[in-house]
């Protein structure tokens, strides 16, 4: 039994290793840099460019949107290549198909859903 135990306590050690590391590059950050707040340094930075008005500015939600369709088929795309060479193994095929056909269902459900919220129109 005290063997089926001793790789869990080696990754525990490493975790215990490598959180107190990131706390002790924390500490000696904070008690090695300088701490002299001028008005200059306060300022938001824009590329050089001196800034004008807020600080915040409104993004249009749909921009995220967008990105989040992207974030979709990107996993999608993870999915259908290793799902494509499972597919050509003797026996895995009307499976596998069938499991991708339900897959790529659920895909076609949610861009229909944001087709029919208006969401894909850029105006």
């Amino acid at each position: 039994m005290p063997d089926y135990f001793h790789g869990y306590t080696v990754v525990g050690l490493v975790a215990v290793v490598g959180v107190l590391f990131v706390c002790a590059a924390f500490a000696a950050g904070r008690l090695l840099r300088p701490v002299v707040p001028t008005p200059e340094k306060m300022l938001t930075y824009e590329c050089g460019v001196d800034p004008v008005g807020e600080g915040w500015a409104h993004t249009q939600v749909r921009y995220y949107v967008y990105a989040f369709l992207y974030v979709v088929f990107a996993v999608d795309s993870v999915f259908l290549f290793p799902w494509s060479t499972v597919f050509a193994a003797p026996g895995y095929g009307a499976t596998t198909l069938a499991e991708m056909f339900v897959f790529l269902g659920f895909l076609a459900v949610g861009l229909l859903y944001a087709y029919k919220k208006g969401v894909l129109e850029w105006t």
